[in-house]
């Protein structure tokens, strides 16, 4: 079967582009970015959901495609993507290309549990947006609606790990919070078995006639969500998690704050999902996989290796914080609390002029402030971290030189650098992986 896979470039896209290779088909991929493909079955073409909300644009995609497969999606609205853009209008576009198309015979758009009639969050709403048109459209479609999926490669199980291995997990509130998370290996198998039976089974193993069917992918087990982070850090080889309960007024007002953090995932919207709960019927999953789903004892494959790897997700940002404002300290210390007549007594016996010595004090803490700042905002600090290395160094060397008796100092000014530049080296390391 020749496909369209949208959003190929994305978590559940990528898995699920290589279970279809492995079933024979024949795929064309629109991503944003387009790259050559040495295997003959696979090719990519430029496609952008911020700006593809026109019907004839896809259209034009669609000739030779006998199914499309729609796994585009966010969780949180950045710069021009948007819900508006991402999950209703170029969905839309691409469904109505579809029904015009005298090619195209299904489709599956990958939408979300809890995209229904209860529906009160942007994302749930926008998810919905488009499945209900596409069910209105005279197309055999499949409305796929997983529970949290989890990849060892996933974003947000990752994030999970992070926090199923932290010293205790928050509660916010007292609703009980149910999810029932699938593996993406049977989110990825249920979709291909769609494919391969070209209709959906209902429970009585009869064909359903109807054009769209929404179809719940869950695993076999339902839990609150903090026992969902329990039996992950059980499963990394980890003792009891301690919970810590916090009142739902609290819960509410760290949402709030969650909104304004950088990649943070609790914001008003996903506590309101939270407490709504993400659970469904296990038995269309049961059928298309003609196998129960996979326990979440089974999710972690290493347990060594991904306990480490959990720990790191959120030991390095605390490391990152730390050396950021020791950095933002230094600054003003230097700058506004220690005695500018001791600063330029220390910078004399250094070899500095005298007219130099404001210059050199001041800048010197200017460039300390921009040290930690460029810590906490900039996204790659590969080349901060060098510098810092550098810097230090030359401060730990000059200081060791001209004022020796920092290093036989009680409080050890100086041999405290070595932690310091042990830290910054092993930030430097791992800068790649965090980036």
């Amino acid at each position: 079967m020749r496909i369209l896979l949208t959003g190929a470039s994305g978590f559940i896209g990528q898995h699920l582009l290589q279970a279809l290779l492995a079933e024979g088909h024949e795929l064309v991929c629109a991503v944003r970015r387009p790259r050559q493909s040495t295997d003959p079955r696979l090719s990519f073409i430029q496609a952008d959901f911020t700006n593809d909300t026109d019907k004839s644009v896809w259209l034009a995609r669609l000739s030779g495609i006998e199914a499309v497969i729609n796994t585009v999606g966010i969780f949180r609205e950045s710069g021009r993507q948007t819900f508006d853009k991402l999950h209703v209008q170029t969905p839309r576009a691409l469904f109505a290309a579809c029904a015009e198309s005298h090619e195209v015979h299904m489709v599956v758009q990958l939408s979300a549990l809890g995209a229904d009639d209860q529906a009160d969050t942007a994302y749930h709403l926008s998810k919905k947006a488009a499945d209900d048109y596409l069910a209105s459209l005279p197309l055999r479609a499949a409305i796929v609606q997983p529970s949290l999926v989890y990849g060892s490669d996933g974003s947000s199980a990752r994030m999970f790990k992070a926090l199923a291995s932290m010293p205790f997990a928050l509660r916010f509130g007292d609703a009980p919070q149910l999810v029932q998370p699938i593996h993406i290996d049977d989110v990825a198998a249920a979709i291909v078995a769609l494919l391969q039976r070209r209709l959906y089974l209902d429970q009585d193993g009869a064909a359903s006639t109807g054009t769209a069917q929404r179809i719940p992918l869950v695993g076999p087990d339902a839990l609150s969500f903090t026992d969902y982070l329990a039996a992950l850090r059980h499963a990394m080889g980890m003792k009891r998690l301690r919970v810590l309960r916090l009142p739902g007024a609290v819960a509410r007002g760290l949402a709030r704050l969650g909104r304004w953090l950088p990649g943070g995932l609790l914001d008003p919207e996903a506590l309101r999902m939270l407490d709504r709960g993400n659970t469904g019927d296990p038995g269309p999953a049961l059928r298309l996989l003609g196998r129960p789903a996979r326990a979440i004892a089974s999710f972690v494959t290493d347990p060594r290796a991904e306990r480490a790897r959990a720990k790191l997700d959120w030991l390095l940002p605390v490391l990152r914080l730390s050396i950021a404002l020791v950095w933002i300290a230094t600054a003003i210390v230097s700058a506004f609390v220690y005695p500018v007549a001791g600063s330029y007594e220390m910078l004399a016996r250094t070899g500095i002029p005298a007219e130099l010595q404001p210059l050199m004090l001041y800048g010197a803490a200017a460039f300390d402030m921009l040290m930690g700042l460029g810590i906490l905002f900039l996204e790659r600090r590969r080349w901060l971290w060098l510098a810092q290395l550098g810097l230090i160094g030359f401060y730990t060397v000059t200081i060791a030189w001209k004022l020796p008796e920092f290093l036989v100092h009680p409080y050890g000014p100086l041999t405290k650098n070595l932690p310091m530049l042990a830290s910054i080296w092993l930030l430097y390391q791992l800068e790649d992986e965090e980036t």
